[in-house]
């Protein structure tokens, strides 16, 4: 055969093997964050929100309040992976600077866990998500409420979390196929 499926037999029922996926929209200020749960060919929302840390702390002090709230999320909701947004070229360097350590803070959390890290530019999750690379926070968030229409996701933030989970789960699942047949 090409290779394994991800089938198992479980009390002597066949079922198809879950993936927990962690979406993350990093950021120093807020970052988002959604679970999803990839079941065969359906995807169901877990959980979702946004960390944040306190503007009036020093950089060291903010950053570790991601981490240990990340973490904890972790611990907690027991993903198999994350799929994090890629930093994109900030005009201001400091923003983007920020943008990198936060990101730091979130790859450190998952490596830390052991979980599998996969990382995709924005316009890629938007494209899987939407239809449209360039397409406005508005719209991933509309799609996003249409795809988990349980997730009740109110926060951009989050609803790019969730569309980078989304966006992990389809790639994967295609991933999984080819592997499968062995292309």
């Amino acid at each position: 055969m090409g290779g394994e499926t991800p089938l198992a037999i479980r009390s002597g029922a066949l079922f198809m093997a879950s993936s927990r996926i962690l979406g993350l929209d990093p950021g120093l200020a807020r970052m988002g964050w959604g679970l999803v749960v990839l079941e065969g060919s359906r995807l169901n929302h877990i959980a979702h929100g946004v960390l944040t840390s306190d503007p009036k702390q020093g950089l060291g002090s903010r950053l570790l309040a991601l981490h240990r709230e990340l973490s904890r999320i972790i611990a907690e909701q027991a993903p198999q992976a994350i799929a994090i947004e890629q930093a994109f070229v900030h005009k201001d360097p400091s923003a983007a600077l920020k943008l990198g350590q936060a990101r730091a803070v979130a790859l450190l959390a998952a490596a830390h866990a052991g979980l599998e890290i996969a990382e995709y530019a924005p316009n890629h999750i938007k494209k899987c998500v939407v239809g449209v690379g360039h397409a406005g926070k508005e719209q991933v968030q509309a799609m996003v409420k249409r795809l988990l229409p349980t997730a009740r996701v109110e926060s951009a933030d989050a609803a790019d979390a969730l569309a980078a989970a989304i966006a992990h789960a389809h790639l994967s699942a295609t991933r999984k196929r080819l592997e499968a047949v062995g292309a």
